[in-house]
């Protein structure tokens, strides 16, 4: 397995370098279903909270020279196979810094904690926010619940009308065209 924490101190300068932030590093099974790897890795421009293509492909040009050239001198990294899968977090994005559980309050969460919390693993419900270590929630069964940010496993932002409305898309030119390319390759 990877080594999630070295892999993210070599990819966190690159995205630095091009001017984004780092959201997440996580190696996980490849869509393919051919028993390789995919290395993900989630960044997002600070000015938008967003990246667009070029700004996907530049970053994944600058981890991949990176990451060759540590591979080159003999450090492996990713044992096995692997792919790149670079992108922007996305509208129901994944909540991974202290940062994400501020910015985000007042929006539908979901969050899992490592293992059972006061009786219970999963929450879903409005983002309080975070002070100091606690993620503050408000649960639909629970109500008001702070939870140890150490303890959460996993947590991200539920689609919602009103997260949509706060989040736009950058730039949706050429999103015709897409559509229409991939009508005509089905036409053919």
């Amino acid at each position: 397995m990877a080594d999630i924490a070295r892999l993210t101190q070599i990819i966190e300068p690159e995205a630095q370098a091009l001017g984004f932030d780092l959201v997440r590093v996580k190696m996980m099974p490849s869509e393919a279903g051919d028993g390789t790897q995919a290395l993900q890795i989630m960044a997002e421009d600070p000015a938008t909270g967003q990246l667009v293509i070029e700004q996907c492909a530049a970053l994944s040009r600058a981890v991949s020279a990176k990451i060759d050239a540590l591979e080159e001198q003999g450090d492996v990294l990713i044992e096995g196979a692997y792919h790149l899968e670079v992108s922007s977090p996305g509208i129901d994005r994944p909540l991974t810094r202290d940062k994400d559980f501020a910015d985000w309050a007042g929006h539908e969460a979901k969050i899992s904690m490592a293992k059972g919390y006061e009786g219970q693993r999963n929450y879903r419900g409005s983002l309080k926010g975070i002070e100091g270590d606690m993620v503050t929630i408000t649960d639909r069964k629970a109500g008001d619940v702070e939870l140890p940010r150490e303890q959460i496993h996993a947590a991200q932002l539920v689609l919602t009308d009103e997260l949509i409305a706060a989040t736009r898309p950058l730039d949706t030119t050429g999103a015709e065209e897409v559509q229409e390319d991939q009508q005509e390759k089905a036409d053919d």
